[in-house]
């Protein structure tokens, strides 16, 4: 059987930086061939120039026998090359079938718009996906899963016979996981070929059927899926011994409380939240989706109002009404949505750093004091291995791993004596993960206070001292490290609340 997709010898490289070298891979009508490596392996950049967005410096792209040249991502999905990526790309206000054929939608007499042809033909398609929705629903009414799948639809809907999934299940569920699941082995049997990016190795034994593994910008090797040896593959990946943790340094029951919380309530989201932390202690909330562990973080931060409750900090009861009064009061969060709430993306690490202390940074005048804030941004890409050219790079072109290192050193910067870690891996490669647990546990050691949400039941066990586990916005239970196992998490989390 000829392969559907090869990408051979192909080479990119941008200012200062040699992205892509001598890099391969090839896929096979019907097959799910996964492509893995840490964040700034040059995943991300190989799949682009399979699409068009970027152009190889050196190379061939040979599609079902033919070489091509993809000078934009028309000519890519033209030729049936799609790529549904991590951040989804539709449009709320629109319906789901307009969002399927925007800026192709069947016509009627003239430029009129054939709603019900269109309407038909996302209806067939779903049907052909086992999907049950209605095509004329608003993308905004649809959950993170269903829009995966109208994405999914939108790029079957141009005839693709390669599908690129970046990181498709980093906000599912596992039900909707399996559902994806579903939908892929449907693919498959259709002769569709997969590309499929994730760090989630479990997943990867459970569909890919082969293996690529990218470092440094370079083509590590190619090796069967099914039975794979996931340590040898992480050695792979990262090529060295990742920091394994050992249980965690106890917290002396002694230790100073820095941040208490007493009944904190927000409409139906959070009722009556009662929680401590201790000073050098990391503590773990774990939930399912939509159990209102981000809303907790949010309220403590003042990024969202309360109906009621109240935060303590070091004894004394504070007024939290604003983010700008949470940062004063020592506490920093860094939001699960990095690119949104963490980081601007359009700025260099160095502003990026600062950008929570800037009065610090500035001189009688007003002026800013760019050689301090470049000493101390070099300082934290240092210390936590920031991988950049230079503290004026920007950091939209960081790996997300190292995006998150920067948010870091901004709270660092500030010397916040508590740090909210809201899903602080995810979307992160192993070695990356294996660095800010690394991390979080100097952190803790140095007297922060963490608070750390999580969704990765192996992570909340691996990283936490206590374990709050909430369910329908109330928290369900605490456990000890020592008696917390996914198994009793999994309880606390199911427990729903009694309808009042």
């Amino acid at each position: 059987m000829n392969a559907l997709l090869s990408l051979e010898g192909i080479e990119k490289s941008f200012p200062g930086v040699h992205a892509l070298k001598q890099c391969r891979l090839e896929l096979m009508p019907g097959e799910v061939h996964a492509l893995i490596g840490e964040n700034g392996a040059g995943k991300s950049t190989l799949m682009k120039i399979a699409t068009g967005v970027y152009s190889k410096d050196a190379g061939r792209i040979v599609y079902k026998g033919e070489e091509i040249e993809l000078p934009n991502t028309r000519a890519a999905r033209d030729r049936g090359i799609s790529m549904i990526h991590q951040e989804l790309n539709l449009l709320p206000h629109l319906t789901i079938a307009q969002n399927i054929y925007l800026g192709r939608e069947p016509k009627k007499i003239g430029f009129l718009v054939d709603d019900q042809e269109m309407n038909m033909r996302v209806s067939r398609q779903f049907e052909q996906m086992n999907l049950k929705l209605d095509p004329r629903m608003l993308v905004s009414e649809l959950s993170v899963a269903k829009q995966q799948m109208v994405e999914i639809a939108k790029a079957l809907s141009f005839q693709s016979e390669v599908l690129i999934m970046d990181e498709p299940t980093a906000a599912l569920t596992e039900t909707e996981i399996q559902d994806l699941f579903r939908i892929i082995a449907q693919l498959k049997q259709q002769g569709v070929g997969i590309i499929y990016i994730s760090h989630r190795m479990e997943e990867l034994q459970q569909i890919s059927d082969r293996i690529t593994v990218m470092r440094d910008g370079a083509y590590v090797d190619t090796v069967p899926g099914r039975n794979m040896d996931v340590d040898h593959i992480i050695r792979m990946m990262v090529g060295r011994e990742l920091y394994e943790t050992e249980s965690l340094a106890p917290v002396s029951p002694d230790s100073e409380t820095v941040l208490e919380v007493k009944g904190l309530t927000r409409g139906r989201e959070l009722q009556d939240i009662h929680f401590s932390v201790k000073k050098g202690e990391i503590l773990g909330f774990a939930g399912l989706m939509g159990a209102g562990r981000t809303e907790v973080a949010r309220a403590i931060f003042g990024a969202d109002p309360v109906d009621r409750g109240e935060i303590i900090i070091r004894g004394k009861k504070a007024r939290i009404k604003h983010p700008h009064d949470a940062v004063r009061l020592g506490i920093g969060y860094l939001s699960e949505d990095r690119k949104r709430f963490g980081v601007l993306t359009d700025m260099d690490v160095a502003s990026n750093i600062a950008i929570a202390s800037y009065k610090r940074y500035r001189n009688l005048a007003g002026w800013m004091k760019e050689a301090h804030i470049n000493r101390t941004a070099e300082h934290f890409v240092q210390s936590l291995s920031i991988k950049t050219p230079g503290v004026g790079q920007k950091v939209k072109f960081l790996s997300g791993g190292n995006q998150q290192k920067v948010v870091i050193g901004k709270w660092l910067t500030r010397d916040c004596d508590v740090l909210i870690f809201d899903e602080p891996t995810r979307g992160i490669d192993v070695g990356a993960k294996s660095e800010i647990y690394k991390l979080l546990e100097t952190l803790a050691a140095a007297g922060k206070s963490i608070i750390m949400i999580s969704s990765e039941l192996p992570e909340i066990l691996r990283m936490s001292h206590r374990i709050m586990v909430m369910c329908e916005g109330r928290i369900t239970g605490e456990l000890s490290a020592e008696e917390a196992t996914q198994e009793t998490i999994m309880k606390y989390a199911t427990m729903r609340s009694r309808v009042m």
